[in-house]
């Protein structure tokens, strides 16, 4: 019978040839590097109303305010929960008047001081942009105190949520339904 061997070769190892994934890694990363987002993140602290399941005995304290700004296409509304409208700012050049709207809350915060919660209350499609904006009015304003303009809170505790319908905007007439 007749016995193979096999012999190893003993000598230089196969080298890796990774020229291909080199040359792929030198076009990648310009790539990568000149597509990423370079971005200020901001973070905004928002107060979600509790969820309750169980109604509660007890009537709470009623606050001497509740306020609500109301985001619709063509107005901004600021509203008391609790006694009704305050005012409404019509859009100027298609934008809202936050300007109108902080010099009312200024008003407001100086009647009632202890009040610093509000809502936001938005239609379905209102842009992200007049979310963040109003929210940045809302929040923190520039007076001026000994000749020098300082940053002070009005409301900073704020919770957004759903507008009702604009019943401003809605026709009279019911759509849909023939005599």
């Amino acid at each position: 019978m007749r016995r193979r061997s096999h012999r190893h070769q003993e000598g230089d190892p196969t080298e890796l040839n990774i020229t291909a994934f080199m040359n792929l890694m030198v076009a990648l990363v310009p790539f990568l590097l000149v597509t990423a987002v370079f971005s200020q993140v901001s973070v905004h602290d928002l107060n979600l109303p509790p969820i309750s399941n169980t109604p509660t005995i007890e009537e709470p304290l009623k606050k001497p305010i509740v306020l609500e700004i109301m985001l619709y296409k063509n107005r901004m509304e600021l509203v008391d929960r609790q006694s009704g409208p305050l005012k409404v700012y019509p859009n100027i050049d298609g934008k809202y008047d936050f300007a109108g709207l902080v010099s009312t809350l200024k008003a407001v915060k100086l009647r009632f001081p202890e009040v610093n919660d509000i809502t936001v209350l938005l239609e379905q499609d209102t842009p992200y942009d007049a979310l963040i904006q109003t929210m940045d009015n809302v929040r923190i304003t520039t007076q001026e105190q000994n000749g020098e303009a300082v940053k002070v809170e009005l409301f900073p505790e704020i919770s957004i949520g759903d507008a009702p319908p604009d019943v401003a905007a809605a026709t009279p007439a019911v759509q849909g339904v023939q005599p």
